[in-house]
């Protein structure tokens, strides 16, 4: 084997940067800009570069100091890439000596996807539902074996049921075995004689379920809920995948949801405004009572705590937020009018001063622009 640190004139423990100092000082002296077209000196170039390609690559030089030479043909390429890596690149299997066991014909079954919708009152305090989903399952008749009744997979005649099989192939480093699944049996090392009718061989067929989910409280838009092995079942009765809930919260009526808080616009007379007055509001809970207090403005916020949507995994609440629209009167007969002059004179408030201030969206903008974060 040749000698590498002879060739660099380095000791066998050299450092690393001992090495390459060596390499830089003779690749200078033996480089064809220096030495010319010396036959010696360049073959005595390429004989210093393939030693420091060996001996300067930590992996290399380990390989060769146990006995082997990486820079030789078949004697391993070091850096991760040797003689098992080169086969596979050209033969696209496995080298000679790796075992190849049958691969099982049973495999997993897909997960599934499913979407629920579902109604506010169900993501605020949970519901139990019924959610049919169309699926494989294992087949009635075989019981996943692939079979017709009666009869069972035959060992293949082809690769005596390991699965693959070898052949002589020539390359640039001579002639090589390959192994390569056998095209008999798939590489399952069996073969179906008599398929199952009912699933064609496939040990499974599709039907249509109904599953039960308890679907919690706090669930939103996007929130998924995971049924362990509930998908379908896999090839030959192989385990099944699982089925995946995604939860979409149809658009209420009334209310607003934000995060676990609940929004609504309450209208209101002028008159119970300005006075205040105490209200019925239907809310999921059913009838509550919200309190306005005298001289309530418009776009005002009551909060009705623990009246919002139930925290996800964590119990409680979040609130009810109500958001107070004043009505004014469009249509005034004439006494009505009369009183509201008489207010307006007692006010002082005949020929009010109109004071500017910055822009006051509406409460629907308001609410809009508040539940979109602006």
């Amino acid at each position: 084997m040749t000698d590498y640190y002879e060739i660099l004139g380095v000791a066998r423990d050299a450092t690393p940067e001992q090495v390459k100092k060596a390499y830089r000082k003779l690749a200078r002296e033996l480089h064809p800009d220096v030495a010319g077209s010396d036959p010696a000196a360049e073959e005595r170039f390429k004989d210093v570069s393939r030693a420091y390609d060996v001996l300067g690559n930590p992996e290399k030089r380990r390989a060769y100091d146990m006995g082997a030479d990486p820079a030789s043909p078949g004697g391993g390429m070091g850096g991760g890439f040797g003689f098992q890596d080169i086969f596979e690149t050209f033969f696209g299997a496995a080298g000679p000596g790796a075992p190849r066991g049958p691969m099982p014909r049973a495999r997993r079954g897909q997960d599934a996807l499913v979407r629920l919708d579902v109604d506010l009152a169900e993501t605020t305090f949970g519901a139990h539902r019924e959610v049919q989903v169309d699926t494989a399952v294992l087949c009635p008749t075989c019981g996943g074996t692939c079979c017709r009744p009666g009869t069972s997979p035959r060992t293949c005649e082809v690769c005596g049921g390991r699965g693959s099989v070898q052949r002589v192939a020539r390359s640039f480093l001579g002639q090589v075995m390959t192994t390569q699944p056998c095209a008999a049996c798939h590489g399952f090392g069996t073969v179906i004689p008599e398929p199952c009718t009912e699933c064609a061989g496939e040990g499974r067929v599709r039907s249509r379920r109904t599953l039960s989910v308890d679907v919690p409280a706090g669930v939103d838009t996007g929130t998924r809920i995971k049924l362990t092995g509930q998908g379908e079942v896999g090839p030959a009765g192989g385990p099944a995948g699982d089925v995946y809930l995604e939860i979409r919260e149809r658009r209420h009526d009334t209310f607003v949801r934000k995060g676990d808080d609940l929004h609504a616009t309450l209208e209101v007379p002028m008159t119970a405004a300005a006075l205040g007055t105490v209200l019925s509001m239907e809310t999921l809970d059913g009838p509550r009572e919200v309190d306005l207090r005298p001289g309530t403005q418009p776009g005002q916020v009551v909060t009705l705590k623990g009246l919002g949507v139930g925290h996800l995994h964590v119990g409680g609440r979040g609130d009810l937020h109500v958001h107070v629209d004043v009505h004014v009167p469009t249509a005034l007969d004439d006494e009505q009018a009369e009183l509201l002059r008489r207010l307006a004179g007692l006010r002082g408030e005949e020929r009010p001063d109109a004071r500017l201030s910055a822009a006051n969206p509406g409460v629907f903008a308001k609410l809009r622009d508040k539940l979109a974060g602006r």
